[in-house]
């Protein structure tokens, strides 16, 4: 199999290739063009006299001109998703080699209040969300963010299915991705589902026949005018009458398109990307009924996405002055296509949450399914609701560099508590998040950071870092008790694995010693499962009494005048600490 790293290479050349090549052709169609355009007007000039055979030349020419204009735009629009996957390569290349730290750090779904979120690093600089993500819309990092903190211990292989398949679909990831990246949303599609489903309608049924009456009726007037059976002023009379016609709907007209201006672009590119998903054939359960979400009914949700972005960009063509006096004059173009899309509207809005609700999965899973094949040596756990809680074996923080991180065992049971000590800086801290982040990991259904893994699903909940609030007139004590007693109200109706990192920080080492040695007591007493690390070793002795609570630490040695950790998870109880030390090395004492 080959490696991430060799995959993006490749795929970075193959698209770069593609790239140029189209931008050949686009070259070369913008010469023809020229060319078309320069003959077009030099066979009217040379027609002039004869009206009737420099209309036609003309006709001709202005179709033959917009087929390449066409064709030339798809071919751009064929590049630029080209040069989209090879940006999208290079930028997994460079997360690779360089680090992924510049990237969307996902602060702003950070949530104080939440069970985890704020303990474990999941936002902000440095983060796992920063690391995973890879999603394009807004609301797909919404959706990634809020997979990370769904606490969620129901259907967790059905999520592992929909993860190793989208991992293995790694070219049509990116497919997505690219088209995604394309994307340049200016209204969120919050914003468009609402004035979607409070529309009112404006215009009557008459408007579905009128425009197509115009239409004929300009026919007749044109034909009878080119083969000089009537006079060219009914023409103009006829042209009249269109935009007084016009006029008498401009005002909804132009609400319409106000509301719609900056829609049409978003619906295009979404439709193309609920075509990528209609396209693919899917296999897991949950990819099978996301698809199925947006193809019900005979109808595919592309198409219609389709359907409206080209009524809009119609629409749109009211800004150009030919469009907007020949057209509207002869065709009541104007009328037509608000009458079209306020029709749509009718028939579709009700449908269109769900359908961007789809667009936003598959954008958020497309990172879980990146972080899947980007770290294969990862493993999927067994669930198991009949064994331990965490059974891993070489646990590692899956934000390490492999040359770096050093693995570890863990088993604890259900109703087990586990009391750590040790050194400052000997991985208390980093432990607990390793098993934070394997409990969150293994909850969304990703594969963890480690040799193997069975796991009896379980909620998370800690109490890792606790600060002041000024604006809540709280202190950092009291900040620290109320998330403790929401640790206790959460344990009495659901089942958690609780981390706790030197509780009782904001008071003095007795009042301390004495406190999380009865708060630990209340948690056994409640059958609670988890972790506490601590530097008070007092707190230790409870495992004398209680045989749920376990004892093991993380050592620190001074060697060669040198402190040295060898960050591994032992059984008993840290006897050696290095404040001291550490004072006297850098010369504070």
């Amino acid at each position: 199999m080959k490696s991430p790293i060799t995959f993006y290479k490749e795929q970075a050349q193959i698209h770069q290739v593609k790239a140029t090549a189209l931008n050949k052709q686009m070259r070369l169609l913008s010469i023809v063009r020229l060319l078309v355009f320069l003959s077009a007007a030099y066979g009217v000039y040379l027609m002039f006299s004869n009206w009737q055979v420099a209309v036609a030349i003309a006709v001709v020419g202005i179709g033959l001109f917009l087929f390449l204009l066409l064709k030339y735009t798809n071919i751009k629009h064929q590049r630029n998703l080209e040069k989209a996957i090879v940006a999208i390569n290079e930028e997994e290349i460079k997360i690779k080699t360089e680090g992924f730290v510049d990237r969307l750090d996902g602060l702003e779904f950070q949530d104080p209040l939440h069970e985890y979120c704020l303990d474990i690093d999941l936002f902000g600089r440095g983060s796992f969300f920063q690391n995973i993500n890879r999603t394009y819309i807004k609301e797909g990092a919404e959706k990634l963010s809020e997979a990370l903190k769904a606490n969620d211990i129901h259907n967790i292989n059905t999520r592992q299915d929909a993860i190793k398949e989208l991992s293995d679909k790694a070219i049509w990831r990116q497919n997505y991705s690219a088209i995604a990246s394309l994307i340049k949303v200016e209204t969120p599609a919050k914003s468009i589902n609402s004035w979607l489903s409070n529309y009112k309608p404006k215009f009557g049924s008459i408007l579905k026949i009128l425009p197509w009456f115009f239409t004929i009726v300009t026919l007749v007037v044109f034909s009878l005018v080119y083969l000089n059976i009537v006079s060219a002023n009914y023409l103009g009379l006829w042209l009249l009458l269109g935009l007084v016609t016009t006029g008498v709907y401009l005002k909804s007209i132009n609400v319409i398109a106000s509301q719609t201006d900056k829609l049409k672009e978003t619906f295009k590119q979404y439709a193309a990307l609920l075509d990528n998903i209609e396209q693919e054939t899917f296999q897991s359960e949950l990819l099978v009924e996301k698809q199925n979400q947006i193809t019900q009914e005979g109808e595919k949700a592309s198409a219609i996405f389709s359907e409206l972005s080209k009524l809009l960009d119609r629409l749109d063509n009211r800004n150009n002055l030919i469009s907007a006096i020949f057209g509207n004059g002869f065709f009541l173009l104007d009328v037509k296509n608000a009458y079209a899309i306020e029709q749509w509207i009718k028939k579709y809005a009700h449908k269109t949450t769900d359908w961007f609700e789809v667009i936003s999965f598959f954008d958020a899973y497309n990172s879980l399914g990146n972080y899947a094949f980007n770290n294969a040596e990862f493993v999927y756990p067994k669930i198991d609701k009949t064994q331990d809680v965490i059974s891993a074996k070489n646990l590692g923080h899956p934000l390490l560099k492999t040359e770096k991180r050093v693995d570890n065992d863990l088993n604890i049971h259900n109703e087990e508590f586990f009391i750590i000590t040790g050194a400052n800086m000997a991985g208390k801290s980093t432990f607990l998040r390793t098993v934070s982040l394997h409990i969150v990991m293994a909850n969304v259904g990703l594969p963890v950071c480690a040799q193997s893994s069975a796991y009896n699903p379980i909620k998370l909940i800690t109490s890792m870092r606790t600060s002041d609030s000024l604006t809540d007139d709280s202190s950092y004590f009291f900040s620290e008790l109320t998330r403790l007693k929401y640790i206790v109200d959460a344990i009495q109706t659901d089942r958690y694995f609780i981390v706790l990192d030197e509780i009782l920080k904001g008071t003095n080492s007795t009042d301390k010693a004495i406190g999380s040695r009865k708060f630990v007591e209340k948690l056994v007493a409640s059958n609670a499962t988890g972790i506490i690390a601590t530097h008070d070793l007092s707190l230790c002795e409870i495992s004398e009494e209680l045989s749920q609570v376990k004892n093991h630490y993380f050592d620190a040695e001074i060697i060669n005048d040198e402190l040295y950790f060898d960050y591994t998870f032992k059984d008993g109880i840290c006897q050696n600490m290095n404040a001291s030390f550490l004072l006297k090395k850098m010369e504070i004492i």
